[in-house]
C-alpha cells in the first residue's frame, strides 16, 4: 500500500495558511523593529546602571579617604595654632635676651652672644621662621579645603536626598576635585550671576558639571585656552553655561552627542558616557541640557534646571 501523500490530496485550506498575507509581514517586521529597539534601550540602560554603580563606589571611596585625611589634618591644624603660639612667647623672651645684651658689653658672655648670634644667623631666623609657619598654615589650609571639597563633590552622607543648595558651591566645588586636568590646559573664567539656591541631587549635579568642565579642557588643542563659566536665571529656570575654545563639534556629530557609548575622542580616551549620563541626570531633574557649537572656534554647553523641584521630568 503506498503510504506517500501527493500534493493534490493536501486540503487546500492547509496550503492557505502557510502563506502571510502582506499585511501580516508588515506586523511581524514592525514587531521586530519595536523588539529590537527595546532590546537596545534595555542593553544601553543597563550599561548606564553600571556606570552609575560605578561613579556610586567611586563617589563612596572618596568620602571615606576625604574623612580618613581630614581627621590627622584637623589636630595638625590645632597643634599648628599651639606651635605659634609658642614661637610668638619665644620671640618675646629672644627680645628681652637682646634688651639686655648691652648690660654684659665687654663681658666673655656678651662674645658668647654675639659668636651665636653670627652662626645661627638670628636677623635671618626672625624674620623666616614666621615666613615659613605663614606658608605652612596656607598649605594645611588649602588641603582642608580640597578634603572638604572632595566630600561636598561625593556627598555620600547626603542619602541621595533632594535639597536646597547653591550651584555656585557645587561648581567651585568640583572646579577644585579636576583642577588637576584644567590647570595645565586652560584659564578658568567665572561670571556668575545672582542665583538663588536650588532644589536638586547635589553629587548628580556636581557630575554634570565634572564631566563639562573635563570635555571642555580635552577640547582645547592650543597651547593655552579658556575656560568661561557663567549662571544667570531664566524664569522659574537656573542654568549654568560651561564654554570653552577649543576645537569645536563637528555638525554631523552634534545630534550625537549625548547617544551612548559615543566619542570623538581616540580608542582608550573616552568612554562615551559622560554626556549621556548628563542627559540623564539633568531629565532627571526636569530640565534640559543645550549645546551651541562652532567647528574651530568652541563649543557651549547650558544645563537649565527648575529652582524648585518638578514631580514630571522635561521632554
Amino acid at each position: 500500500m503506498d503510504l506517500s501523500t501527493s500534493r493534490s490530496d493536501v486540503p487546500a485550506g492547509d496550503a492557505a495558511t502557510t502563506q502571510l498575507t502582506p499585511v501580516q509581514i508588515e506586523a511581524l517586521l514592525r514587531a521586530n523593529e519595536e523588539l529590537t529597539e527595546l532590546n537596545r534601550k534595555l542593553s544601553e540602560a543597563q550599561d548606564k546602571l553600571v556606570q552609575s554603580e560605578k561613579l556610586a563606589s567611586i563617589g563612596q571611596l572618596a568620602a571615606g579617604v576625604a574623612h580618613e585625611i581630614n581627621n590627622p589634618i584637623g589636630f595638625i591644624f590645632s597643634n599648628f595654632g599651639t606651635l605659634e603660639k609658642y614661637l610668638a612667647q619665644l620671640f618675646g623672651m629672644l627680645a628681652a635676651y637682646e634688651a639686655a645684651e648691652p648690660g654684659l658689653a665687654g663681658t666673655p658672655a656678651a662674645a658668647q652672644l654675639l659668636r651665636m648670634r653670627e652662626e645661627i644667623e638670628l636677623d635671618y631666623l626672625k624674620d623666616d621662621i614666621p615666613a615659613l609657619m605663614t606658608e605652612s598654615k596656607d598649605g594645611i589650609q588649602r588641603v582642608r579645603k580640597i578634603v572638604q571639597d572632595l566630600k561636598d563633590f561625593s556627598r555620600v552622607d547626603a542619602r541621595q536626598e533632594w535639597e536646597w543648595v547653591s550651584l555656585h558651591t557645587g561648581i567651585d566645588s568640583t572646579l577644585n576635585i579636576v583642577n588637576n586636568e584644567i590647570k595645565y590646559k586652560a584659564d578658568v573664567v567665572k561670571r556668575y550671576g545672582e542665583l538663588p539656591d536650588v532644589e536638586c541631587l547635589p553629587s548628580e549635579l556636581n557630575q554634570v558639571f565634572m564631566n563639562l568642565l573635563v570635555n571642555a579642557a580635552h577640547a582645547i588643542s592650543a597651547e593655552r585656552g579658556t575656560i568661561t563659566i557663567s549662571t544667570g536665571t531664566a524664569g522659574d529656570m537656573a542654568w549654568v553655561e560651561v564654554a570653552d575654545n577649543g576645537s569645536g563639534i563637528a555638525p554631523e556629530n552634534l545630534k550625537r552627542i549625548f547617544d551612548p557609548f559615543f566619542t570623538t575622542k581616540p580608542v582608550g580616551k573616552g568612554t562615551g558616557l559622560g554626556l549621556s549620563l548628563s542627559y540623564g541626570i539633568v531629565k532627571k531633574h526636569g530640565g534640559r541640557i543645550e549645546v551651541n557649537s562652532e567647528p574651530g572656534r568652541g563649543t557651549a554647553f547650558r544645563v537649565s534646571v527648575p529652582v524648585k523641584r518638578s514631580d514630571a521630568p522635561a521632554a
